[in-house]
């Protein structure tokens, strides 16, 4: 089955913005998974566990604000996760969800952790890819280097050298996941060249002063189950976080990709599966209790 290309408008006090997704699988089946991308990047990422789950959950990537194909905010300083969340309640509210499974990969798993952690919750359950509760104010120096930068390509090959650097450490599995990354990347520009598919103004937040990110009382609060995967490499989410995380709160399961650190592609077979799997248990598990009952 291909995958419907969807978005709809959200309105607010700033005005409107367009938000945009992707809808793997079929819409009658009523296990659904949300994909949601870090901070530089889009729902495109996902394509590939998108597919393979698929033949088992309805899978919506997201494309976060100001990313992608989804509209830039008109109010430069409203980028931050008090409207993200708010977008993602709405894409719920659109879709008519009342509950779902959650993918994020950093952004995307720092947006699932606040929500996971309200009352009454929509998230049944929640997998973070490379981030926790804890984030090191190095780590996010080092991402601010980079991230805001407004580059221009001359073509594709020259934007494909520029993120096989950017995206080292992600441990894209082969050519033509670079291929597609670096395609679903950039955007093409009046001009003929190629621009990165985001809003520069997303960096903004990294011109300031940086500091420790501490959400342990966020992560307390918790009360899903939840997977954590980690880069064996990963600066942003340090082995020291990632086992506390298995202790206290949730008491998440985890999962350390050797080969890659900030942050595992989510691309290759073994990686989809830890995933793929770790989620279909909590359906057989279902299923068998719904079974003994009868």
């Amino acid at each position: 089955m291909r995958p419907s290309a969807g978005s709809f408008p959200y309105t607010d006090q700033n005005g409107t913005v367009w938000l945009a997704f992707m809808d793997f699988g079929e819409r009658s089946r009523d296990r659904v998974v949300i994909c949601v991308h870090g901070l530089t990047r889009n729902g495109r990422d996902f394509d590939r566990l998108a597919t393979a789950m698929a033949r088992d959950f309805r899978v919506i990537e997201v494309d976060v604000a100001g990313r992608g194909r989804s509209g830039w905010l008109a109010d430069k300083a409203s980028y931050g996760y008090p409207t993200y969340l708010k977008h993602m309640e709405a894409l719920l509210a659109y879709r008519g969800l009342e509950q779902v499974d959650w993918i994020g990969t950093s952004m995307g798993g720092l947006i699932g952790m606040l929500m996971a952690a309200q009352p009454e919750s929509p998230i049944r359950r929640l997998v973070l890819n490379d981030v926790g509760p804890f984030i090191p104010k190095a780590a996010l120096e080092r991402i601010g280097e980079r991230v805001g930068k407004d580059p221009r390509f001359r073509n594709h090959q020259e934007a494909a050298d520029y993120f096989h650097e950017a995206y080292a450490d992600f441990g894209i599995p082969d050519e033509v996941a670079w291929s597609d990354l670096t395609l679903h990347s950039t955007v093409r520009q009046e001009n003929g060249t190629y621009a990165l598919h985001y809003d520069p103004a997303i960096g903004d937040a990294f011109k300031e002063p940086m500091e420790d990110v501490d959400l342990w009382a966020v992560w307390d609060a918790i009360q899903c189950p939840v997977l954590v995967l980690r880069g064996a490499d990963s600066d942003l989410l340090t082995r020291d976080t990632a086992r506390e995380m298995t202790q206290r709160g949730p008491k998440a399961d985890l999962v350390e990709f050797p080969g890659c650190g900030h942050a595992p592609a989510l691309m290759s077979e073994d990686q989809i599966q830890v995933v793929h799997e770790w989620l279909l248990s909590f359906e057989e598990d279902e299923e068998d209790t719904a079974a003994d009952a009868v």
